[in-house]
């Protein structure tokens, strides 16, 4: 079963998450926050293993909570429910450890799909979002040089991630075993000290590996 705490100032959008997710056989919300300093609170006494986490919310906003969750439990996956209009606040939210993030509008099978890729240690995003991400990443940072540590097929698989492919897409393409582009993944976020898939796709970019 997917432990999941929802985080959104707005009971309705709660409820209609809630209600998803219990439609569902092994996910279920286990806790909700109206504000990024409730989801402190609740986290501190309530198990989860992913958090749906709103951007926009009074007292805590969703970065500064998203920050705070992974220092108190690194392990913690929060994906974060973001609206188009959110350019501003997507990159902070990606700096500061979010695995993912989610169009408010997604559809049902979307969501659940996103929930439980952030359980299995993935990092659901959707194509659109992460060119934005990148877009945005280019126009304030510099172009980076690729680790030297870099094996050839951890560079096919960064490539892959650049421009989005999930790791059964990689595997299929580069005729790899799913655990062994697990295992490079994990390499690749070993050496070039990033924390998640996203960051790594913005790497791929800056290194060129993506035009």
């Amino acid at each position: 079963m997917i432990d999941v705490v929802l985080v959104d100032d707005q009971e309705l959008i709660r409820a209609g998450l809630r209600m998803l997710c219990e439609s569902t056989e092994d996910i279920a919300v286990v806790a909700e926050a109206r504000d990024g300093r409730e989801a402190l609170s609740t986290l501190s006494r309530t198990h989860a293993d992913v958090v749906l986490m709103d951007l926009r919310m009074p007292r805590m906003n969703g970065t500064e909570a998203t920050r705070e969750i992974l220092a108190r439990w690194p392990a913690m996956r929060v994906v974060v429910l973001t609206t188009f209009d959110d350019d501003d606040h997507l990159f902070p939210a990606l700096s500061a450890g979010a695995c993912g993030f989610l169009i408010k509008d997604s559809s049902s099978g979307d969501l659940l799909t996103a929930i439980r890729l952030a359980a299995d240690g993935g990092s659901p995003f959707s194509p659109q979002t992460l060119r934005r991400i990148v877009d945005r990443a280019m126009s304030t940072q510099s172009r980076a040089e690729l680790p030297d540590t870099l094996t050839d097929r951890e560079i096919d698989v960064l490539a892959a991630l650049g421009i989005g492919e999930t790791n059964a897409e990689i595997a299929a393409r580069l005729h790899l075993g799913l655990t062994t582009v697990k295992t490079h993944v994990a390499s690749l976020l070993t050496k070039t000290d990033t924390t998640n898939r996203v960051q790594l796709a913005v790497l791929a970019v800056r290194c060129g590996l993506v035009t």
